[in-house]
Formats: structure tokens, sequence, C-alpha cells
């Protein structure tokens, strides 16, 4: 098969280059903690800005607030701050870094994903378990998450 027919071909190869994909699913899981703390510490500034009402839809605020973080974040350096801080950042199957576009898709696909038990697992053991490190959502769209070059 031709490497232009192939539509992860502008991804590194993990093969050639392992080290780009070297502990990425640990650093992912980290990364993830932290966003995740994050966007719990944003959800209880905002609580007081919903008059305390946001208690009673706590988690349609929690997503609300997770989407808008991810979007802006990766839409603005390929990374959430979870992620940068584990040097690593997201890549389209071009090889490229996210855009917007790119972001809202990657971030609608992963909410979807995190938002159902048997998704979220599946893409837990991809990531895991996967050449590039993927998961559902990024095996979906082409992406994957690669340390950053040095």
């Amino acid at each position: 098969m031709s490497s232009m027919n192939d539509p992860l071909w502008g991804l590194p190869d993990p093969d050639l280059h392992a080290d780009l994909y070297a502990d990425v699913p640990v650093k992912r899981a980290i990364a993830w903690v932290f966003d995740a703390l994050l966007v719990f510490l944003l959800t209880l500034l905002a609580l007081p800005f919903t008059a305390f009402l946001g208690l009673f839809f706590y988690p349609l605020l929690w997503i609300g607030i997770s989407f808008l973080y991810r979007v802006f974040t990766i839409a603005g350096g390929s990374a959430t701050w979870g992620m940068r801080l584990m040097s690593i950042q997201l890549r389209t199957g071009r090889g490229e870094r996210f855009g917007p576009a790119d972001a809202i898709m990657h971030t609608l696909l992963y909410t979807l994903c995190v938002s159902f038990l048997v998704p979220q697992l599946i893409s837990a053991v991809l990531m895991m378990t996967s050449a590039r490190s993927q998961g559902l959502h990024d095996m979906v769209l082409g992406t994957t998450a690669i340390n950053r070059s040095r």
C-alpha cells in the first residue's frame, strides 16, 4: 500500500520513531488527572457566578467547562495544560498541530467516549496496546499524542 493512501501517513512511524511514543499512555493518564483537577477547580470558581444554582446541574456545568477548557487549550497549543506539563502534544493524521476545528472534533469525540463506560474502557485499552497509543476517539479521527520534540 502506498504511504499516500494510508490515512496516517503524516504521523511518525512508531517503529522508526519509538522515542516519540515512549511513555505516552502513562503521560496521557497523568495529564488527564491534572486536567480533571483543573476543571474541578474551574467549576468551583464558576459556581458563585451561577448564584450556586450550578450545584443543581453540576454534571452539565462540568461537561461545559471541560469542553471549553479542552477546545481552547488544544486549539491554542495542540495540548491541554496537563499535556503540556507532561511534554506531549496532539497531532493530526497529517502530522500537523491541531487547529480550532481539529480541537472541537477531538474534544467532542473525547467527551462522548468518557461519558459512557464501555467506550472509555475501550479507549483506555487501545491507548495501552496500539502502536501509536491512540484512544478510540484518536483512531476515529486519525490523530495521536506524541512526545514533544526537544
